[in-house]
């Protein structure tokens, strides 16, 4: 059992920055894989980026490559997402997940485990 939380979210303009953060309790959370997924208002869940449980490996969404930078610390139990040059087409609850199993994957039936969602807003 693995439980989820995310900070780091609010309001910011266009152009800056935003760090999320989720920090996982559970003793497995070394061996996951874990993405960041996110969901906007009348929108259906998209995926952002994921990582590998070794830190080795990542993916992104192409709508964010280039600006976000996903990454972990498995002695610390957390994940992060670095956000730059953020648009207002970012703005969307962001949630954190855990994987099912050893290969990234991009959609959300491959993850078992969510937290409750941050929100990000990104004014123009």
């Amino acid at each position: 059992q693995i439980q989820l939380v995310e900070s780091g979210g609010g309001l910011v303009q266009a152009g800056g920055s935003l760090r999320l953060s989720c920090a996982a309790s559970g003793r497995t959370f070394s061996s996951k894989v874990m993405g960041w997924f996110r969901q906007a208002p009348g929108k259906e869940r998209e995926f952002v980026a994921a990582i590998s449980w070794s830190g080795g490996t990542t993916t992104y969404a192409d709508s964010v490559k280039g600006r976000f930078t996903i990454s972990r610390s498995n002695a610390k139990h957390t994940v992060y997402l670095q956000m730059n040059s953020l648009k207002p087409e970012d703005t969307a609850v962001y949630y954190c997940a855990a994987g099912l199993g050893v290969v990234i994957t991009t959609v959300p039936n491959g993850y078992g485990y969510w937290g409750q969602g941050t929100q990000v807003t990104v004014s123009s």
